[in-house]
């Protein structure tokens, strides 16, 4: 074993160098916060949707469909006008597309929902929305990509 080398990878481990107050993270507080403040009011979006369609038990989860489908839709959307129609303020993408968008769809319910459909002998519905849900998010994801590209080239006379 080379000398210049610790002996175990706990000999020689020395803390981070201290940063002043709010110099954490690179600077990146103002980004953290608006996907904390976004994460939250879409969270509280994807609430809203879960109380006004409530889940059936054996039944397809609509609200978790509907809630995936229109965030890829709406994710596809705002990438287009965040990063090739408009020039965005820099935390407007984190503010809306990581934090809004990231807390109101949610992939983690989707895989409960899948779980839940199964203990119920639901076989068929569960495979339907399985596919479904990740098939139809995508295709509106790429979809909103496509009709905002459309729409923006059209509105500019088609020069971007």
């Amino acid at each position: 074993m080379p000398d210049d080398l610790p002996q175990s990878g706990e000999d020689e481990v020395l803390p981070p160098p201290k940063r002043p107050l709010g110099q954490g993270g690179g600077g990146q507080g103002p980004a953290y916060a608006a996907v904390a403040v976004g994460g939250a009011a879409g969270a509280l979006a994807r609430y809203g949707l879960a109380l006004a369609l409530p889940p059936v038990p054996g039944q397809f989860p609509l609200a978790t469909f509907l809630t995936n489908v229109i965030g890829g839709l709406l994710i596809g959307v705002l990438i287009v006008l965040l990063t090739e129609t408009f020039t965005a303020h820099p935390l407007l993408r984190p503010l809306l597309v990581t934090g809004v968008l990231g807390g109101f769809t949610t992939f983690s319910t989707y895989a409960v929902d899948v779980q839940h459909l199964l203990a119920a002998h639901a076989i068929g519905v569960a495979l339907g929305y399985l596919f479904g849900t990740l098939v139809s998010a995508l295709a509106a994801t790429w979809g909103g990509i496509l009709l905002t590209r459309a729409l923006s080239g059209a509105l500019s006379g088609g020069v971007r």
